[in-house]
């Protein structure tokens, strides 16, 4: 049972489902199918009721934010902040079990996933992933992220998966268990400095630096008043890992075959940073005008990529499409407004003060406490809570870290229920997904029976409402017969996905139907989000800049 457990946690990292319109689909329902899985196979019991409320809170929160706001459905966050609420049980009836075992699949099922990620990764780093296409993709050389397909990602998981490495090293009784524990530490290390990844990097630095206090306070005694028999590696070994990264970040890139310099490496990272027009800053910048403009209760849920799109900043722009803050608090507090991001943000670190992890000593709770914070960490420079696997090993965290009073057992028939129900929603949401991905595949692609108007049978989709209206739109031409209607979809769809072909429709529709101020606005957004697009959208057209009154 313990393998199931380890495996059911390993396979939301490593599955390789990835089609149609959204890139994080199949690894949601993959995910929701393992929590169901979890469910089932492990004892579930209860929940501080400062976590349980907590829980509910931010649901609510983003409930009403929809309602309010008229957003189209939130159904995939509620689902996933269930999922996180699942396995905040699990975590809990983990705890329950009260030996070190108890915590094994979860630091087995990281590490496994950390160590397949990590062969993959380098496989892909050398360009020798090709053959194991379809089961992983092949990138571009210096290219190092799993199955995640994100370096910071990646690199995530690798961290996750040292500290994973740290307590079995503590639950080792054998000499040779350990030894094989370093050597897996090694390789988590070279695949670290293969995502590139500062993010990664900080993260290590942090668990090597706690890790070392805590090695060197067990020195001093207090491991063995608490009646442990062992120990971590030395806190000289430890904080070795820190110049043997650096060496293996310069190696790295000096092994990779073809033209001198055209692997990135970590180190020229560092110095050079990201673009100027990618900066972290610039894009926090532009979400604090935004947070300032709608400070209350904020654009609303799922609106941030339709906030920038519309909005005319006095100073530089992020010239992507920005759908997420890169930064939990801002993301919230943009979205959800000032008061519930501090609801959210505060209540959670209120939970954390109480709960002083700085005087916990059972190993168990500290490889929790270690992963809960790579996970934060990373939330504050990006978004992996929008992710399953991620989202999974939260909530057992959170589960771990605040369980029930008397960690009260819940009854195996209810926690099966719940599986079954989410099993349900998982096998539901999975083939309305393989439906509406029928429109994205060419038609030789398609299923056999939707060859023929495909569009016409995917367009009532209930859950992924918005991938088929965006077919839809891209896929019509604007005609002065369907003006009206194409304009009413564009407006819909604009909120989902404000990339040029949608405004290019949104444009086109509004000078159809006579709207020429709405179209010149619209023409305005377009060229300040979009210059280069906007240049060849009026070379391809033939149009008069002038007459869209677009700033030249």
């Amino acid at each position: 049972m313990e393998i199931v457990r380890a495996g059911l946690l390993a396979l939301p990292f490593l599955s390789p489902l990835v089609a149609g319109p959204s890139v994080v689909a199949w690894q949601s329902l993959v995910t929701g199918a393992c929590i169901a899985g979890l469910l089932i196979s492990v004892p579930v019991a209860g929940l501080a009721r400062p976590l349980l409320m907590w829980l509910l809170a931010g649901g609510l929160m983003v409930s009403v934010s929809a309602l309010s706001h008229g957003m189209p459905s939130t159904l995939a966050t509620l689902f996933a902040i269930a999922g996180v609420g699942a396995m905040a049980f699990v975590g809990s009836g983990m705890s329950r079990g009260g030996t070190p075992a108890s915590a094994k699949p979860l630091a087995t099922g990281v590490l496994v996933a950390g160590l397949v990620s990590a062969v993959i990764g380098l496989l892909q780093y050398y360009g020798y992933a090709e053959w194991l296409v379809p089961w992983t993709t092949s990138p571009t050389l210096g290219q190092a992220y799993g199955n995640l397909r994100q370096r910071n990602q990646f690199a995530t998981l690798i961290s996750m998966a040292w500290i994973a490495v740290l307590w079995l090293h503590v639950m080792s009784p054998t000499v040779r268990a350990r030894r094989g524990l370093m050597a897996a530490a090694l390789l988590l290390l070279v695949a670290a400095a293969a995502a590139t990844s500062r993010t990664g990097l900080l993260q290590l630095l942090t668990i090597v630096g706690v890790a070392s206090f805590i090695a060197r306070r067990e020195r001093q005694g207090w491991r063995a008043e608490a009646g442990a028999r062992v120990q971590l590696p030395s806190p000289l070994l430890l904080l070795a890992t820190i110049p043997l990264y650096f060496v293996i970040a310069w190696v790295l890139p000096q092994l990779v075959g073809g033209p001198g310099g055209a692997v990135e490496s970590m180190l020229q990272r560092l110095h050079t940073g990201a673009p100027e027009d990618h900066s972290r800053l610039i894009l926090w910048r532009n979400v604090l005008t935004l947070i300032a403009q709608h400070p209350w209760t904020g654009w609303g849920w799922g609106e941030l990529s339709f906030a920038h799109y519309s909005t005319q900043y006095d100073g530089a722009r992020f010239v992507e499409i920005l759908d997420n803050a890169h930064n939990l608090p801002l993301h919230l507090a943009v979205e959800l407004g000032i008061p519930a991001a501090v609801l959210i943000c505060g209540g959670f670190l209120w939970m954390v003060i109480a709960a002083r992890p700085w005087r916990e000593r059972d190993p168990a709770r500290l490889m929790a406490w270690g992963m809960l914070g790579a996970i934060v960490l990373h939330s504050l420079l990006e978004y992996p809570l929008w992710y399953g696997p991620f989202q999974l090993v939260f909530g057992l965290c959170l589960g771990m870290l605040w369980p029930g009073r008397g960690s009260f057992a819940i009854r195996p028939a209810l926690s099966s229920l719940v599986a079954g129900v989410m099993l349900l929603v998982v096998g539901l949401a999975g083939w309305d997904y393989v439906r509406v991905s029928q429109i994205y595949l060419p038609p030789d692609e398609r299923l056999s029976a939707y060859k023929e108007d495909t569009l016409a049978k995917v367009r009532g989709t209930w859950l992924f409402a918005r991938q088929a209206e965006f077919a839809e739109l891209t896929l019509t031409t604007v005609t002065p017969a369907n003006a009206a209607e194409v304009h009413s979809l564009a407006q819909r769809v604009i909120h989902f996905s404000p990339e040029p072909r949608v405004i290019v429709k949104l444009i086109e529709s509004a000078e159809l139907l006579g709207r020429e101020r709405e179209a010149e606005a619209q023409a305005e957004r377009f060229h300040d989000a979009f210059p280069q697009e906007f240049a060849r959208w009026l070379k391809e057209a033939d149009r008069d800049p002038a007459r869209l009154a677009a700033p030249q």
